[in-house]
């Protein structure tokens, strides 16, 4: 399993970012995919999953109504929207399938 997190940054409070997952080694279509963030000093937070064929979501209270979930299964690509970014939403973000992880992307609102 290969998942490859790009499209974090410096943004304003306000401002928007969108994140991609490149997903290797494994049959994506097939999976229901996760993002979980970790901020400086927390744990790791679920934020948001969708299922193989995307036609599920799931988003936890802190991001829902601003963060969207989607997939391209054609290109075994996962994406997160990001919309009215807060401070207390720096974090690391990853993308997720079951236990693995990728390398995760820094995402600072500032």
């Amino acid at each position: 399993v290969q998942l490859v997190e790009s499209g974090g940054g410096l943004v304003q409070p306000g401002g928007s970012l969108r994140l991609s997952c490149e997903a290797s080694g494994f049959t994506f279509r097939f999976y229901t995919m996760r993002w979980d963030r970790q901020a400086p000093g927390k744990g790791i937070e679920r934020i948001s999953s969708i299922s193989p064929g995307g036609s599920a979501t799931d988003y936890a209270d802190s991001v829902k109504g601003r963060f969207t979930i989607s997939r391209d299964n054609a290109k075994n690509t996962l994406y997160l929207q990001l919309n009215s970014l807060k401070t207390e939403d720096t974090a690391m973000y990853y993308c997720a399938k079951d236990e693995d992880r990728g390398q995760g992307t820094q995402v600072t609102v500032s």
